[in-house]
């Protein structure tokens, strides 16, 4: 075993353990951690595979936005420690059902579409490509014929949410 295939495998189990958090914890502050923390893992995954610019993109986009969204959402909430609900799912049978029906159908799946020769070698791909695309890709980024629309409409309905949050957080004035 190689020290890729370990750090694969550490950063792997890191990030599968943070999404089992993130989706049992009932704490929601502790969640929203454990969700940056799986994305955090994610963005490891992306440098294992060589994918600089989507790392980037996973730490800035998810991480230094979405994620600090959700918390700062949470925060502004008024019954972040008033939880009265039992921690205990109230439906453990049809949970348990559900879940063996999902990884059934997620292993039928896996199972048919495995592939039964190996993957060709990824080709080389030269710095100068790969800066050119880069380049490219950041020039469609602010150009109004390309993507500076859908970035402006996804900034508005995020700052949209945002006032939300500070709207449904802020006290009720008593009269």
């Amino acid at each position: 075993m190689t020290i890729q295939q370990v750090v694969f495998i550490l950063i792997s189990l890191f990030t599968i353990i943070s999404a089992i958090v993130v989706v049992t914890d009932r704490n929601l502050f502790r969640a929203a951690i454990a969700l940056m923390a799986s994305f955090l893992g994610v963005a490891g995954l992306y440098i294992l595979l060589e994918a600089g610019f989507l790392a980037a993109a996973q730490l800035l986009v998810y991480i230094g936005a979405i994620s600090i969204l959700v918390i700062f959402s949470i925060m502004m909430t008024r019954r972040l420690m008033q939880t009265v609900e039992s921690p205990f799912n109230s439906q453990p049978i049809w949970g348990l059902a559900t879940a063996i029906l999902a990884f059934t159908l997620l292993a039928v799946v896996a199972l048919r579409t495995w592939p039964t020769s190996k993957y060709p070698a990824p080709a080389e791909v030269s710095g100068v490509v790969i800066e050119a695309g880069v380049k490219q890709l950041g020039a469609l980024l602010v150009s109004p014929e390309a993507y500076v629309i859908p970035f402006e409409v996804a900034s508005v309905l995020l700052l949209a949410a945002l006032v939300g949050a500070v709207f449904l957080a802020r006290p009720e004035k008593e009269s």
